[in-house]
């Protein structure tokens, strides 16, 4: 019973520091930065580019009225003057943004954002902005690694506009707050009773012993609790995703326990007999080598367990922008934001260590790196077969590790759906219905229709020819006169009707990692090099 207990304790506490209970970051500054609300927004003459499956069109006239979506209207037509007669008129009070020529779209659902921490040095002022300025307005907290209380308290504020700050979603880690190891059906059971009387959302899992995980997961279930899973090596040789689907988890993190589950001709991944989980050279380079391990795509057995979890409505959220570093270190060491957007405490906390998580670069090379580039055709093959079939996979960047920066990672993750074969539009979707739907939230956000809320997201630059521009340092130009120029970059998130300057929250984010090297007197420097 004792070696149970250590084991279940171990996948808690080694799989993500960020679910350990920590300091909080401090509270966010109560302060009111953006425009509105409104008792009527018209967004006038835009192109609206939707989730909801159909093509761009435009321009029209979105009209909301106290934060609700009231009517969608077409204007006109391309390269037509519109004519004004017959638009809506704006009402005493009312604010209207010209939007011809300009691109809008839902806003974005992040579902997998941890709130920085105090390992990161990355307070929630500074982590809230990059979301809000690449027009993220809504996350799902994955483990509440700041303590289930700091996030709901943050969580009021947000939702009553008090703070600069996406709608967040609070799924707990379980386990956390117990004082005793949780060893039995019936320990399991009252912790997930007691986190939703606490007021959480749902639940996050590493991965447990069979005992508590099913009986866990069943009592979530019966309260109307959603769950996300990473299904960590600890106990995946005892049980795999579809153990976690058939449950009733409703979402899987990452990948671990999909190829497992994926296994033909044996139980368990070739570890090497030197191998130690706590060692995470060893976690890293050797899950880079286990997609090879699972059944070909488009085999029968490849085949069963996809349709299963498709039947099951099961969500995947792969989060493939923070593998992206064991495929290719260097870009990721070298994205153009971290001198301006990335403060030092967190650039020192990327850097190689064997205490760091997800710092596993003891001494990483070219043989590690085209493992994991083979790993991503195998895994962006089943993800993209997944929502051929009609299963719902979700866009998350578990930002804050392995050199992976807040807002621009969730635009990675993007290009990523994209390069795994879904049509930008399918990305979009990805980005915003499929989130909504996975937490539940889909009759008020995830899409441009009347009767939702007014999330949206204002870029000058067609963000279906290129994500890029949807990046906050934007994308790169070549104008007629042969001059290079930068262009796109979110222009406004509206997030519940009120207007944010997406420009200004990256400017503030630039002096506040200004502020901080040179305070400590630091500059972003490479490893390795004084």
């Amino acid at each position: 019973m004792r070696k149970l207990l250590l084991a279940a304790i171990a996948i808690v506490f080694f799989s993500c520091p960020l679910i350990i209970a920590q300091a909080p970051v401090g509270d966010v500054e109560i302060k009111s930065e953006g425009e509105g609300p409104f008792n009527q927004l018209i967004i006038r003459g835009a192109t609206l580019i939707n989730s909801t499956g159909a093509p761009p069109i435009g321009p029209v006239d979105i009209i909301i009225e106290d934060n609700i979506i009231k009517n969608i209207k077409t204007v006109g037509y391309p390269g037509v003057p519109i004519d004004t007669a017959g638009r809506t008129k704006l009402k005493p009070g009312g604010m209207e943004i010209d939007a011809e020529g300009k691109f809008v779209l839902p806003g974005f659902v992040d579902m997998h954002g941890h709130i920085g921490g105090r390992w990161q040095g990355a307070g929630g002022e500074y982590v809230f902005k990059l979301w809000m300025a690449h027009g993220i307005t809504t996350i799902r907290d994955p483990s509440c690694g700041n303590g289930l209380d700091w996030v709901l308290k943050h969580k009021a504020l947000s939702e009553e506009n008090k703070i600069t700050a996406p709608r967040i979603q609070a799924y707990t880690a379980f386990g956390a707050g117990s004082l005793d190891p949780i060893a039995t059906p019936e320990q399991a059971r009252a912790w997930v009773r007691d986190n939703a009387a606490k007021g959480a959302d749902g639940i996050k899992f590493f991965g447990l012993p069979p005992k508590l995980f099913g009986p866990a997961l069943e009592e979530n279930k019966r309260l109307g609790l959603r769950s996300a899973c990473h299904h960590a090596q600890l106990e995946v040789g005892r049980w795999n995703v579809v153990n976690s689907a058939h449950a009733g988890l409703t979402s899987m993190e990452h990948w671990y326990g999909l190829p497992e589950a994926l296994f033909e001709d044996k139980t368990l991944q070739n570890y090497p007999l030197d191998y130690n989980y706590q060692n995470e050279q060893h976690r890293f380079g050797e899950a880079g080598r286990l997609w090879k391990q699972a059944a070909k795509p488009f085999s029968d057995h490849w085949n069963k367990i996809m349709d299963e979890l498709i039947s099951l409505d099961f969500t995947i959220d792969p989060t493939f922008n923070i593998y992206e570093a064991s495929r290719d270190l260097h870009r990721a060491r070298r994205a153009e934001w971290h001198e301006d957007y990335t403060l030092p405490s967190l650039w020192r906390f990327y850097q190689p260590s064997k205490k760091s998580h997800g710092s596993y670069w003891h001494f990483w090379g070219t043989e590690e790196e085209v493992d994991w580039k083979k790993n991503y055709q195998l895994w962006m093959t089943f993800i993209n077969e997944y929502k051929n079939r009609g299963g719902r996979v979700t866009a998350g960047s578990d930002s804050g590790f392995i050199f992976q920066l807040y807002g621009f990672a969730y635009i990675r993750e993007l290009e990523l759906l994209r390069e795994a074969g879904f049509h930008p539009l399918e990305v979009i979707r990805s980005a915003t219905l499929n989130g909504a739907e996975a937490l539940g939230m889909d009759d008020q956000i995830g899409s441009v229709e009347v009767g939702k809320l007014a999330d949206f997201v204002i870029v000058e630059e067609n963000p279906l020819r290129n994500l890029k521009v949807l990046y906050g340092t934007g994308a790169i130009k070549l104008t007629e006169e042969n001059e290079i120029v930068r262009v796109g970059g979110v222009k406004y998130t509206i997030k519940d009707g009120i207007i944010y300057d997406a420009k200004k929250l990256l400017a503030d984010v630039r002096e506040m990692v200004r502020e901080s090297k040179s305070s400590e007197g630091v500059e972003i420097k490479q490893p390795g090099i004084d």
